[in-house]
């Protein structure tokens, strides 16, 4: 494919992209295949000649979106959001023509810098203390991971390091392999100190647990995956107070600040975690490294390489100004306290969590099983698409306000078709004890 098919293709795709997203109402949410439904639909090895451009594209409408399960559907309401803007797409496109592979800041200089600035732009709206920005020459500094998941393994290696080093300062003799086997990680649960849970948007009271971190010097990591993003609203950032005395915080603007995957947000004390990622073999050194006027993002993460994902904050950022942004979450939360509304009006359910933010947890009065059997049916059906939690050993339906485009009138609709549900399911239990008792 050379440049002038590149730019015909390229319209080609953009067009098809938005075609896909302004129908996506209208395909069914969840897929109607079995496991192993692609194997046969594809050759078993790759084609020895090129095949045509069109050929790709019959293809995945054909072999691809049967299998797709449409998780920027409006009737798309399971674990949790995943962001998706045009903005972003756009910035990802310049990502992948760029290319750069930014280990560090010589690799590409504006994929480093860019980064930095993004991420000290994202942790004022959130009104990070100072100590997690990197300002002008900050000691603090925020980094893109490529989830949570990863900032959190990041973290507890962060923190094994520094207290192995800080043990072997006091006490020369001990080795690090004494040290190891006697270190401790607490965790809840939920595995660390959590803003917004999982099951239930739940949140640990960070006053309470902070203090108490401080005093006996333990790393204190802050995982707000879900629910980061709501702290750009005034009115939701009181959640995020006691973030001072963390010693490193994430949340996942890939999740509910319309920058697509993979965007994970990760603020730090620098010399606390570039200490146990530190790499500098030959070929990786340039005459600014020692300076303190930049970062090597190599040192703050797992991998070597990373992709140019600032672009896609700075794209975002700019496009929607916080008040988008700010105007996106609050329209969410608003929907999801509408469905609670909804819910609370008919008697044969109950909210199972108080809703704060875009998660309603709901189930019918009565048994896991009935439960259960409610959500099988619902999913069945796959005209919306849910997905379950434990709370307290009892079975429960999680309603996630999800798409960028769900309306209230999809909401409702949603609602509608979970009650038809669930009087199918309520009729079935009926008949089933009715036969039990003769």
């Amino acid at each position: 494919m050379n440049a002038s098919e590149f730019r015909r293709r390229g319209k080609e795709m953009v067009d098809y992209v938005a075609d896909y997203l302004e129908g996506i109402e209208g395909r069914q949410v969840f897929p109607d295949v079995d496991p192993g439904y692609l194997r046969p639909l594809i050759p078993t090895t790759a084609p020895q000649e090129p095949e045509t451009f069109e050929a790709i594209i019959e293809d995945v409408e054909k072999i691809i979106m049967p299998g797709v399960t449409h998780w920027h559907s409006p009737y798309f309401f399971a674990y949790f959001p995943t962001a998706s803007s045009y903005p972003a797409m756009l910035a990802d496109m310049l990502c992948g023509a760029i290319g750069c592979i930014g280990f560090s800041w010589a690799a590409s200089p504006a994929c480093t810098e860019l980064e930095t600035v993004m991420m000290d732009w994202l942790g004022k709206m959130l009104q990070l203390p100072e100590a997690f920005l990197a300002g002008e020459a900050g000691e603090g500094g925020g980094v893109i991971q490529g989830t949570a998941s990863e900032a959190t393994l990041v973290a507890l290696l962060a923190a094994r390091t520094k207290v192995t080093r800080r043990l072997q300062a006091a006490s020369p003799e001990l080795t690090q392999a004494a040290i190891m086997e006697k270190l401790v990680a607490y965790a809840s649960d939920q595995v660390v100190a959590t803003l917004g849970t999982t099951s239930c948007c739940s949140f640990d009271n960070l006053l309470e647990v902070g203090p108490i971190c401080h005093k006996e010097g333990l790393w204190l990591h802050v995982d707000a995956a879900y629910a980061g993003s709501a702290f750009i609203c005034p009115e939701f950032r009181h959640l995020l107070n006691g973030v001072e005395f963390a010693d490193s915080f994430n949340f996942n603007p890939h999740k509910w600040l319309l920058v697509n995957f993979d965007c994970s947000a990760m603020w730090v004390k620098r010399t606390d975690l570039t200490g146990a990622f530190r790499l500098d073999p030959v070929y990786l050194r340039h005459s600014h490294q020692d300076s303190g006027l930049i970062t090597d993002y190599r040192h703050w993460q797992l991998p070597l390489g990373r992709r140019f994902r600032s672009l896609k904050m700075w794209f975002v950022f700019r496009m929607y100004g916080v008040k988008g942004l700010q105007a996106y979450i609050r329209k969410h939360v608003q929907l999801s306290h509408a469905f609670e509304a909804l819910v609370r009006q008919d008697t044969r359910f109950e909210i199972c969590a108080e809703v704060i933010l875009g998660l309603v947890c709901f189930r019918l009065k009565g048994s896991n099983k009935l439960n259960e059997a409610l959500l099988e049916s619902i999913n069945s059906a796959k005209k919306i698409h849910l997905v379950p939690c434990s709370l307290r050993d009892r079975f429960v339906l999680r309603f996630a306000i999800c798409s960028r485009t769900v309306e209230l009138a999809h909401v409702q609709l949603a609602w509608e078709h979970i009650q038809e549900m669930a009087a199918t399911v309520l009729r079935a239990q009926g008949e089933e004890k009715a036969e039990i008792k003769n």
